[in-house]
């Protein structure tokens, strides 16, 4: 019995083995076991760089051009990508720090700026004079600044007319009672001079002549000019002093030709002065210049401003900010500034096209309309409801540059390059663009000459974050500062003054900032700051001696990017120094 259920169980294990065995060999040959389906879509797997999309891989590693740790790149089996479009992975997107919004119709402000000064209340400004011919004896008030009260004595003065005069009207006393009109013709005298009736009174008493006689202020307020000195014959009617009341000013600005539609009397400006920091003032245009100065092409719009605590001194520069409503046109579409790239005469955004399983960018070449400060007005190019990249556009275009996509310096696409350029000036890197962001302004051999010692120190300064060197970088920083405050702003005219005294202001704060700095990381992020007012410097006026080169890296202050100024070709990067020596590519030259 026990051999015939040995024998069963023999069998049915054969049988199990058979069935396993023919159902292997008649499966269907599309099926795959998981464990093959998996080493399937392994072996399938791309990777690739967030930063550098072109660089593709069937395997994980690091990118060859940064050194970033490779990605897997997301499956777009269902979805077919623009060939002009650039993709870019959430994580790249992160990094890049792009950020999206969406066009449409807004309320259009256009915001102007407006430099200017603190001036004397013209209609406050007095001039003192002599009512009294002669030498002046004495002068009590002999400098510019003081505070002077109505009726205070200024000055004394000698004068022989006077004395003429007051002996004229002693002999008249003598014969007063019979030829009383003499008497009175010789006070008449002593009165158009401004002498009173008490003084008359106690010449007569004493019975001799004042020689010297006291001038008193006819106003109050802070002497502006001393227009005479001790010793000086005057005539009568001459000014000795000019005195203003400093308890209300004017704020003038200045406005351009190009703004002067925007800008009417009322409207409201809010403005700093730059020698009060962190304070804003507020005002309302009172006038607006009915003509504009031929030379400068400027009108002047006039603020009254209460001067309490004498906090504003007269010839102090001021910056202010105008917002002007204009009418909305219908569709009319308002996008930021900062979406926008700018290249000669074309100005291009990036589209943002986003499926089930991918997102990607598209340049698109747009026209722009009436600028509002930190926006622009659309005429073509753009309908509501697309979206559009408005930060990290740069690192959008440098992705679809590297990948041959079209892209703001080569709108047509074409060979894919070869990373940003790591210190080469020429080969595969863009080439330089000649055109600058700020407006030439020529100005005088002697101002650009002081421009140089700034422009040496600030090399010094580079040089030293190359080389990691921050006791050398703190000391450039100091001697730049020094220098920028020893510069004659009086040899820079018209426009070109406005525009020196906006960036040197502020390059005048990011240096202040730059000193307190502990360590490389703090300068470097204030360097960026720097860099950017001293370009704009040197691109306005240009370079005071041999050609610069402006220079930039992409991965610099968080993949944000960052310029810097350099006398060579050759890239020596500032913001990563020696771990990172030659990452960069020249973007421009001021000759």
């Amino acid at each position: 019995m026990k051999n015939i259920l040995k024998n069963k169980y023999v069998l049915a294990g054969l049988v199990l083995l058979v069935g396993v065995f023919i159902g292997w060999i008649i499966k269907p040959s599309g099926e795959k076991d998981a464990g093959e389906e998996q080493a399937t879509e392994e072996k399938d797997q791309i990777w690739t760089c967030s930063m550098h999309p072109q660089i593709k891989r069937n395997e994980p590693g690091d990118c060859p051009i940064c050194g970033m740790e490779l990605i897997p790149l997301e499956s777009a089996k269902n979805d077919i990508l623009d060939p002009d479009a650039i993709q870019m992975s959430p994580t790249a997107m992160k990094i890049a720090n792009v950020q999206t919004r969406k066009v449409g119709n807004e309320l259009s402000d256009k915001s102007i700026r407006l430099n200017g000064k603190i001036q004397v209340d013209e209609r406050l400004r007095n001039t003192q004079s002599s009512h009294i011919p002669g030498r002046i004896e004495k002068l009590l008030v002999n400098f510019t600044g003081e505070y002077v009260k109505k009726g205070q004595i200024l000055a004394y003065v000698y004068s022989p007319e006077l004395v003429s005069t007051q002996e004229e009207l002693l002999e008249a006393q003598k014969v007063k009672d019979s030829q009383p009109q003499l008497f009175e013709s010789a006070k008449s005298k002593l009165k158009n001079w401004k002498i009173s009736e008490n003084q008359i009174d106690k010449i007569l008493v004493q019975k001799k002549p004042v020689e010297s006689f006291p001038i008193r202020a006819d106003f109050s307020g802070y002497v502006t000019k001393l227009l005479s000195a001790q010793g000086d014959y005057i005539k009568q009617g001459q000014s000795i002093y000019e005195i203003a009341d400093l308890s209300s000013v004017w704020v003038m600005f200045d406005v351009y030709e190009s703004d002067l539609q925007w800008v009417k009397e009322g409207d409201l400006v809010e403005y700093t002065v730059a020698s009060i920091s962190g304070k804003t003032f507020s005002g309302e245009i009172s006038y607006l210049d009915p003509v504009i100065n031929q030379k400068t092409r400027v009108a002047k719009a006039r603020i009254e401003a209460v001067n309490k605590d004498l906090m504003l001194k007269p010839e102090m520069f001021v910056s202010g900010t105008i917002k002007s409503n204009i009418e909305n046109k219908e569709n009319q579409l308002i996008i930021p500034k900062s979406a926008i790239m700018w290249t000669g005469k074309r100005s291009v955004v990036y589209v943002k096209n986003e499926t089930e399983n991918m997102v990607s960018f598209k340049m698109r070449e747009i026209e722009l309309g009436l600028g509002l400060g930190d926006s622009y007005v659309v005429e073509s190019g753009l309908s509501p409801g697309e979206e559009i990249a408005v930060n990290g556009t740069f690192s959008i275009d440098a992705a679809a540059q590297l990948a041959g996509k079209p892209s703001m310096m080569n709108p047509e696409g074409g060979s894919k390059m070869q990373g940003h350029n790591h210190g080469s000036s020429s080969g595969n890197g863009p080439s330089i663009n000649h055109n600058s962001d700020a407006t030439k302004i020529e100005i005088s051999t002697k101002a650009k000459n002081e421009l140089g010692p700034l422009l040496s120190y600030y090399l010094d300064l580079k040089d030293a974050l190359t080389q990691d060197n921050l006791e050398t970088g703190l000391s450039a920083i100091k001697k730049m500062s020094s220098t920028l405050s020893k510069i004659n702003m009086d040899l820079f005219k018209g426009e070109a003054h406005n525009v020196w005294m906006q960036h040197s202001s502020q390059l005048e704060k990011e240096l202040s900032r730059a000193v307190e700095s502990q360590n490389l990381e703090s300068l470097r992020n204030v360097f960026k700051s720097i860099s950017k007012q001293t370009i704009m410097i040197f691109k306005t006026f240009g370079s005071p001696n041999d050609t610069l080169f402006v220079e930039f890296c992409p991965m610099a202050d968080n993949d944000r990017g960052a310029n810097w100024l350099s006398k060579n070709k050759e890239i020596k990067n500032p913001y990563f120094g020696t771990s990172m020596l030659k990452c960069g590519e020249v973007k421009d030259e001021i000759k």
